[in-house]
């Protein structure tokens, strides 16, 4: 899928607007604060039923209204619409028409795959941030994963209540065995998921990071200790669990490790490296998600000027061009998308001041 049209009406400090994107390449340039992060909040929105920037909902509404809405058409005529009134507290799902009660609706038809300033929480943040990154791309290229994660923390929650009540702990067996046998298949699930995973990311890495790629590691931690059966690692726990009142090991806790040279990354790369890396990592999902053939993805790049010298992005544009997804990128001005800008017609710039959107002649 790739965004047609994108149509917002009070959505954060975008005037109500009708844009329409090329199906490949697009630029949004503008001042910081004009709204250019906001349309690519707009498209993430319908893509993850949340925002990037914020988890209350109610700031995605532009100041003094009371309802918003985002909308999308792609280049085959599929539209997908969210509205929410605050007012009545009404929200309304459309899917080419049809009504939805749940956001997870959306992200089955849309696929988004997002770099921005935040992304570093990837190297920096706590092993949920990379948890999200592994199950976005498990989401699209699994169809069973869905299922099971909803399965597996329904039963966690049952399993650390148990836990809490510190009673009948003979009851606990069977929370025990519910919990095993769905960590270990989602267990599964990600070690397939990351085979795959790194032999694409390598391809990305050779392009975007030459002179390394080939002493980058991508290390994974299951959620408890190699080569021990979960059931005994429950059972070696329990006087802990029982006095912690929460589950200590499982899939919940999976994390994943990006090491150069035996090192941590963060203490081995420069800033643009990061971004560079960040990249590699985004477009490999992009790519994976695309070979299933499900949703063809698209590709948000926000502030592409920062980290980047002028040699970063010349090589991004040669990474750009070997992607089969929409790829839609803003910065501060022309000047920072200029290596990225190809010399055929094969793309759109826009501007935006003030929230609104003009589409710029070459």
């Amino acid at each position: 899928m790739s965004v047609a049209r994108l149509i917002t009406q009070n959505f954060r400090n975008i005037e109500h607007s009708k844009t329409d994107f090329h199906p490949n390449l697009n630029f949004i340039v503008g001042d910081n604060g004009s709204g250019k992060s906001s349309l690519l909040e707009a498209i993430f929105f319908l893509g993850h039923g949340k925002s990037f920037r914020t988890s209350k909902i109610e700031n995605l509404v532009s100041h003094q209204q009371s309802s918003f809405v985002v909308s999308i058409k792609d280049h085959a005529d599929i539209q997908i619409g969210f509205s929410r009134d605050f007012n009545t507290n009404q929200t309304e799902i459309k899917i080419n028409g049809q009504r939805f009660n749940k956001l997870s609706e959306l992200a089955k038809n849309i696929a988004v795959q997002i770099v921005t300033p935040e992304s570093f929480k990837l190297f920096f943040g706590g092993p949920r941030e990379r948890r999200r990154f592994v199950d976005l791309g498990l989401f699209h290229v699994e169809h069973s994963f869905s299922h099971e994660w909803k399965d597996f923390n329904r039963i966690l929650k049952q399993r650390n209540a148990y836990l809490r009540s510190g009673i009948n702990m003979v009851g606990i067996k069977y929370w025990d065995e519910a919990f095993c046998i769905h960590s270990n298949i989602i267990s599964e699930l990600r070690l397939n998921y990351i085979k795959r995973f790194k032999e694409e990311f390598t391809i990305w890495a050779k392009l975007l990071l030459p002179n390394i790629y080939s002493v980058i590691e991508i290390q994974f931690f299951q959620g408890w200790r190699q080569n021990t059966q979960l059931e005994d690692v429950l059972y070696n726990n329990r006087t802990r669990e029982l006095s912690l009142g929460y589950t200590i090991s499982g899939t919940h806790k999976f994390d994943v490790k990006f090491i150069i040279n035996k090192q941590p990354l963060e203490n081995q790369l420069s800033r643009g490296q990061q971004k560079l890396f960040l990249l590699a990592l985004t477009f490999a999902q992009a790519k994976l998600i695309e070979k299933v053939k499900r949703v063809k993805p698209i590709l948000l790049i926000d502030d592409v000027g920062a980290e980047l010298d002028s040699n970063s992005r010349t090589v991004l544009n040669e990474a750009i061009n070997q992607l089969n997804c929409q790829v839609i990128i803003t910065a501060i001005d022309k000047v920072a998308v200029q290596p990225l800008v190809p010399e055929n017609d094969q793309h759109k710039m826009f501007h935006v001041k003030h929230g609104k959107i003009f589409e710029m002649s070459e």
